[in-house]
């Protein structure tokens, strides 16, 4: 029955989640505000909620290893999964822009200052607040490129009536989906968790990061179809930004969060490894499949590492 449970509030949290990207697009373009503004913050920032729901409901209870595990799981399926995805079956993934220079440090940098943050153990409501400001920092760093980034999601939203009733009630089934799904999601991940002996870190890490890295999987296809590969990565630095600065710091902010580097060094060593590999990719622009195959390895070497102990 608790699996159940779990399927289905994770579905809630990511159709929860999509209802409010779309209608926040919707008010955005009806106030006209720019494309650039819409893309950068509401996409990257909109497909980062299932985990920011899901980190922020695991810290209001005190489950500060569900939320941490969920951020570091989430940046690393993001990067493996998604884009190593990407690489192996889309052909001629070739994005417009220079990605190494503008874009690929953002991968990086959240990731060095939460080890600076995490090195004595704790995480508080001071660090999150300056994961947040982070945040301010990177949209500020977006907007000097605002000409340069186009959202073809707005354009169809755009040639569509702007109705206000349709679109509050749809942002309200949004937030109420979000709201539920996140707080069924951790109270079923945990009973899994007790059921199958495992830490509620692991389950945290794998099933649910990857149930919340969804969203991403989602826009990087439709996005693929389209062959926008700037979209494509893009999205994937932006959502891993969100969910260092908005999820993580968010989370500290409700509850102090302790990081235990002895016990899950492992986890956070995969995430910085997945962030180089990212830095590496765009560096050299290899937007392949041997990159594809390289990105997965991690993934599956972090998985492996959780799930060790049940592998005879």
């Amino acid at each position: 029955m608790e699996y159940l449970i779990f399927l289905i509030s994770m579905s809630a949290l990511i159709y929860g989640a999509n209802y409010i990207i779309i209608e926040s697009e919707r008010i955005a373009l009806h106030f006209n505000i720019s494309s650039f503004v819409i893309g950068a913050t509401l996409i990257a920032v909109g497909t980062s909620l299932p985990e920011m729901a899901a980190s922020i409901a695991a810290s209001s209870v005190g489950k500060s290893d569900m939320a941490v595990a969920n951020v570091l799981g989430s940046v690393t399926f993001n990067i493996c999964l998604v884009l190593g995805v990407m690489f192996l079956i889309v052909k001629d993934l070739n994005p417009k822009r220079d990605l190494f220079k503008n874009d690929s440090a953002w991968s990086l940098f959240p990731l060095v200052i939460f080890i600076i943050m995490a090195y004595d153990g704790v995480i508080g409501a001071f660090e999150g607040s300056m994961f947040l400001l982070l945040m301010v920092g990177y949209l500020l760093f977006l907007s000097k490129d605002a000409k340069a980034i186009e959202d073809e999601v707005s354009k169809e939203l755009s040639k569509e009536k702007f109705i206000w009733g349709k679109t509050l009630i749809f942002l309200f089934i949004g937030f109420a989906l979000v709201t539920v799904g996140a707080n069924f999601t951790i109270e079923s991940a945990s009973t899994i968790a007790r059921s199958l002996g495992v830490t509620e870190w692991v389950i945290s890490l794998i099933l649910i990061a990857f149930g919340t890295s969804l969203p991403e999987f989602v826009v990087s296809i439709a996005a693929a179809k389209k062959g926008n590969a700037d979209m494509i990565i893009g999205n994937i630095i932006g959502s891993n930004v969100a969910n260092f600065t908005i999820v993580l710091g968010s989370a500290a902010i409700i509850n102090p969060l302790t990081i235990d580097f002895e016990k899950y060094g492992f986890d956070i060593l995969c995430a910085g490894a997945a962030s180089f590999m990212l830095i590496f990719i765009t560096a050299n622009k290899l937007y392949n499949k041997s990159a594809g195959i390289g990105l997965l390895i991690i993934m599956i070497l972090m998985i492996y590492n959780s799930l060790k102990v049940f592998i005879k």
